[in-house]
């Protein structure tokens, strides 16, 4: 029998490469696939549907879910995590000198309803005591170009919330002094947004809210285990009614696809070990896969950012997580 043809769509990552690109094939699926900037591929993938598999903002398919959408099954395939709060940049002179001096300030947002400001939110909230509402909010995403124009995205109730004009960005804002901070800066590679040039060209103008994004990421490892998810993936649903079959072989593939990845990061590790350039304590932690996919593997940091999403206003009621993904990949 003939492979099953499908359409893939991801941004470029070392862990998934490899099915993109052919190396690891899914059994009985022959993927075309390419790479793009994930702000256009969600928005296409929202708008259009061009692809039958593709990553997805995990914020936007949990609100697709919540709406009732029917178009998409969640795969739970992860192919990027960060600790987003150490990415908010600042004006200096803006008198914000630690995250609780976010308050009342005027923040920017690529969009609101996007992942990484959705978590970034949500550390503030509950780090550091700031609430979504503590803050004014200027997202410089057109409707028409959003996510959220495909979501049904409207600003919570409460929310002090206002779009930057066409004519204006997050960086030319900052720059003029019409905002104090943003959670994310998007410069340049993506069709959508707005913003060109680095804050780092500025060193006396800006700076990240957390001086040592690192030490700041320990910190919130240790104390909460969370690794944040932002990205998951998606199939088109009419092909899994018809083929059911497909989510599991997607998903073996991409898990293939990352042990080979990390098999090989161990084994450069293992030279560093043999030759004393790390700690003999690493060998334990090189142990960890610090991406595991499925959902039983992340249930906490699932369920956190379900529980975020309802708590700020972006969908009526927490989603359960079988309401997201493939059945079959619930115990996974």
């Amino acid at each position: 029998m003939a492979d099953l043809e499908l359409s893939i769509i991801m941004s470029d990552n070392p862990r998934s490469r490899a099915v993109v690109d052919g190396s690891v094939k899914p059994e009985g699926i022959r993927l075309s696939g390419t790479f793009g900037h994930p702000a256009e591929i969600f928005w296409r993938q929202l708008k259009s549907a061009e692809f039958d598999v593709s990553e997805m903002s995990l914020s936007s398919l949990i609100m697709l879910q919540a709406g009732g959408s029917r178009d998409w099954v969640g795969l739970p395939i992860f192919p990027q995590r960060r600790f987003f709060h150490t990415w908010a940049w600042i004006r200096l002179g803006a008198g914000i000198e630690r995250p609780e001096d976010l308050k009342g300030k005027r923040v920017g947002v690529p969009e609101y309803q996007q992942t990484a400001a959705l978590w970034s939110r949500g550390v503030l909230q509950h780090e550091f005591g700031v609430s979504p509402l503590d803050v004014e909010w200027f997202m410089e995403r057109t409707e028409e170009q959003s996510h959220g124009g495909s979501t049904g995205f409207r600003p919570p109730a409460g929310l002090r919330f206002q779009r930057i004009p066409p004519s204006e960005s997050i960086g030319s804002l900052l720059l003029a002094g019409g905002l104090d901070a943003t959670l994310m800066y998007i410069a340049g590679g993506s069709a959508i947004d707005r913003s060109r040039g680095s804050l780092e060209d500025y060193p006396d103008r800006f700076r990240l809210l957390f001086p040592d994004p690192l030490a700041e990421s320990r910190r919130y490892y240790a104390k909460t285990g969370i690794f944040p998810i932002n990205h998951g993936m998606v199939v088109r649903r009419s092909i899994v009614e018809r083929h059911p079959w497909v989510v599991l072989n997607l998903f073996n593939a991409f898990r293939r696809a990352k042990d080979a990845w990390l098999a090989g990061v161990n084994e450069l590790a293992a030279t560093h070990l043999s030759l004393g350039l790390l700690p003999p304590a690493s060998a334990e932690a090189l142990r960890i896969d610090p991406y595991p996919y499925g959902v039983a593997s992340n249930r906490q940091v699932l369920e956190t950012v379900t529980a975020y999403s309802h708590e700020q206003g972006l969908t009526p009621r927490q989603v359960p997580l079988d309401e997201v993904f493939a059945a079959s990949t619930m115990d996974l």
